[in-house]
């Protein structure tokens, strides 16, 4: 499931691996590195402004990471609508 310490759903897919092109680029990957790090620590929170309490949950770290990714512009698949 992972590959270099980076969860498999965010590590870049090379071209060599079926020759299709990567989903995620390397700023998404470092954004979810550093919420998981945040997240880790304990300094992680959900919420606008942090006000939705500390994150504990693996799965929503990597959402939270993804999510500061999009808003910087790097190259992050869209969300599915719910």
């Amino acid at each position: 499931m992972y590959r270099m310490g980076i969860p498999f759903a965010v590590a870049l897919a090379s071209k060599s691996e079926g020759g299709q092109m990567a989903k995620y680029g390397k700023a998404a990957s470092e954004s979810v590195k550093k919420a998981l790090h945040r997240e880790k620590r304990g300094a992680l929170r959900s919420g606008k402004n942090g006000r939705g309490g500390v994150v504990r949950s693996r799965k929503q770290a990597i959402a939270i990471g993804l999510s500061e990714a999009r808003k910087r512009g790097a190259k992050v698949p869209r969300k599915k609508p719910d």
